[in-house]
């Protein structure tokens, strides 16, 4: 029981943490890829370059797991 209040505690903290940095960080920037050009909040361009990065990490290790898969399974035949 006392573990479950310090995690919750812990997931309290960690999200005021990214809702004062979204408050503080609400100045437009532009981004410039290939010639287009996109105006978003800072704490927008982060958000979704996070979740841009944890979907490519689970491609990459799912890539890894599975070749390893293939290769252990070729060996143990």
């Amino acid at each position: 029981m006392l573990l479950r209040l310090i995690y919750f505690l812990i997931l309290l903290f960690f999200l005021a943490a990214i809702g004062v940095f979204a408050l503080q960080n609400q100045e437009a920037i532009t981004l410039q890829y290939l010639g287009r050009s996109v105006s978003c909040p800072l704490s927008l361009l982060i958000a979704i370059v996070y979740v841009l990065g944890m979907v490519s990490g689970w491609t990459v290790v799912g890539l890894i797991q599975r070749s390893f898969r293939r290769v252990t399974e070729r060996s143990s035949q």
